[in-house]
C-alpha cells in the first residue's frame, strides 16, 4: 500500500518551546496528529518532528508499504538522503532505523506552502502548551 507522510515541526525562538505536527494519507483516509517538543533549536524540532511521525506511522502501516515522505527541512531530507547528519548523528540514526522498516520510502523536500497541513499543527501543539 502506498502511504503519503508529512511531518513539520514549529518553533518560536531559536531555542524555543517547539512542536510537531503529522499528517498521514493511508488508504483514502487523512490522520492527523500534534505533539508539544519542548524548548529545541529548529533543526532538532524538525529532526524530532520526523521521528515522532515515523514513530506513529508504525502504529498504522505495514511493513511492506511504501511510504511517500514530504518534508520542508532541507536538512531533514538531505540527511535521510545521506544517511548521515553531522550534527545530529543520534537523531539520524533513530530515523533510519524507523525508516528502514519499509522496503521503499522516497523523501521528498518540498515548500514550506506545500506543507501547511502539517505546520498548522504543529502551531497548534505549541499554543496548546504555551496558553
Amino acid at each position: 500500500m502506498l502511504i503519503k507522510l508529512y511531518a513539520d515541526a514549529a518553533t518560536q525562538g531559536n531555542p524555543g518551546p517547539s512542536g510537531a505536527g503529522i499528517v498521514i494519507v493511508r488508504d483514502g483516509t487523512q490522520s492527523q496528529q500534534y505533539e508539544y517538543l519542548g524548548d529545541m533549536t529548529n533543526h532538532e524540532a524538525e529532526f524530532a518532528a520526523t521521528i515522532l511521525a515515523f514513530e506513529h506511522l508504525a502504529t498504522l502501516a505495514d511493513a511492506g508499504d511504501t511510504v511517500m515522505f514530504y518534508t520542508d527541512s532541507k536538512l531533514v531530507a538531505d540527511s535521510i538522503g545521506k544517511s548521515y547528519a553531522k550534527r545530529y548523528p543520534a537523531q539520524i540514526d533513530r530515523l533510519m532505523t524507523l525508516i528502514d522498516r519499509y522496503p521503499i520510502v522516497l523523501t521528498t523536500w518540498i515548500p514550506d506552502r506545500q506543507n501547511q497541513g502539517a505546520h498548522q499543527l504543529a502551531l497548534q501543539a505549541i499554543h496548546k502548551r504555551t496558553k
